[in-house]
C-alpha cells in the first residue's frame, strides 16, 4: 500500500519543488494543501492532489490519515512581516497549532520548515521580526509535541533558497529572483543598506534533496540545509553585474546567520550547486 504524504505549502517556490520530487516515489500519494497567498496554480504539477484552504483548517480539509506531513505552508517573509503580522499571526500560529494537533490525531510525523533567521540572534530569533519570532516559537513548540506527546519530528532550516519558481515581483519576491528581473528590465539593482549582510544562498534543488533525506531519515532533532559558502548582497548585485542603488536600512534585516548543515551532512547530504555558477549562467543566457 502506498504512503500518503502531505505537504502544506505545496503550491509555492519550495513546496511545489518537493511535490514533484515525492511525486516520483512510486511508493507514495502525494498531497498538497495551500491557501494560495504566495502559492501559484502555475506551480502545480502531475500526480499530486491539490486541497485549497488554510492550515488552520486542516482538520476539516484532510479527509484521510497521512503517513508524513512536509509542513511548508507558512507566511514567510522577514522585512513585510511587520506590515502584515495579522497574516503571520492566521497562518504561523494558529497554523502551526491546527497542524500539530491533526498530527498528534493522525500519529504521523512531521517535518517543519523552521526558519535559519533564528540563528541571526544567536539561536532564539525573538526579536528580530514578528516573521522570526513566530518561526522560532513554533519551533519549540514542534519539540514540546515531540517530548509531550510523543509526535515524531525533524526540524530544517533553509538559507536563502533560490532556483526556478522564485516569485520574481511585487513585495514578496526573492532577492535572486528580483535580481535577475531587473536586470531583464535593465533597471538598477535595489539593495537595503548597509549591503555587507552575508546569505548563504543555496540551490532549491540542494534543498529538496535535504528536506527528502531528513524526512525520511531524521527524527527528534534539527538539521540545516544550507550552503556553506556565504556572499553579502553587494557582492552578489556585482556577480549579475547592474547599477546597485542603495535603500535605507530596515528592521529585521539581519547581518549573518550560521549554517548547521552538519547534521544532515550525517545522514549524507552536501550542496552540489553554487550561486556564482548559476548567475554567470543567467548572465550568458540573458544579458549577453
Amino acid at each position: 500500500m502506498k504512503k500518503k504524504i502531505l505537504v502544506t505549502g505545496g503550491a509555492g517556490f519550495v513546496g511545489s519543488h518537493l511535490c514533484e520530487r515525492l511525486s516520483k516515489n512510486p511508493n507514495y500519494e502525494v498531497y498538497s494543501l495551500d491557501n494560495y497567498f504566495t502559492g501559484s496554480e502555475a506551480n502545480h504539477v502531475a500526480n499530486v492532489t491539490y486541497i485549497k484552504g488554510d492550515t488552520s483548517d486542516i482538520a476539516t480539509l484532510i479527509t484521510f490519515t497521512p503517513d508524513m506531513v512536509y509542513h511548508l505552508g507558512e507566511y514567510s517573509r522577514v522585512e513585510q512581516s511587520f506590515d502584515d503580522i495579522e497574516k503571520v499571526w492566521k497562518y504561523n500560529k494558529d497554523g502551526i497549532f491546527a497542524v500539530l494537533e491533526f498530527v498528534r490525531r493522525a500519529g504521523c510525523k512531521i517535518l517543519y520548515a523552521g526558519s535559519s533567521t533564528k540563528f541571526g540572534d544567536g539561536g532564539l530569533g525573538r526579536n528580530a521580526s514578528p516573521y522570526a519570532w513566530t518561526k522560532a516559537t513554533n519551533t519549540e513548540l514542534v519539540m514540546n509535541y515531540g517530548t509531550w506527546y510523543n509526535v515524531p519530528y525533524a526540524i530544517t532550516y533553509f538559507y536563502n533558497v533560490y532556483g526556478d519558481r522564485e516569485i520574481q515581483t511585487g513585495k514578496y519576491a526573492t532577492l535572486i529572483a528580483l535580481f535577475k528581473e531587473k536586470m531583464k528590465n535593465g533597471e538598477n539593482l535595489t539593495i537595503v543598506s548597509p549591503g555587507t549582510q552575508k546569505r548563504n544562498f543555496t540551490h532549491i534543488d540542494d534543498i529538496i534533496d535535504g528536506l527528502v533525506l531528513v524526512g525520511e531519515n531524521g527524527y527528534g532533532d534539527e538539521f540545516g540545509i544550507g550552503s556553506s559558502e556565504a556572499y553579502s548582497i553587494v557582492e552578489i548585485a556585482e556577480m549579475f553585474g547592474g547599477t546597485i542603488e542603495m535603500l535605507p536600512m530596515r528592521q529585521g534585516n539581519r547581518m549573518t546567520a550560521d549554517v548547521m548543515s552538519a547534521k544532515t551532512e550525517a545522514l549524507g547530504w552536501k550542496p552540489t550547486k553554487n550561486i556564482k555558477e548559476y548567475i554567470n549562467n543567467l548572465r550568458v543566457s540573458n544579458w549577453k
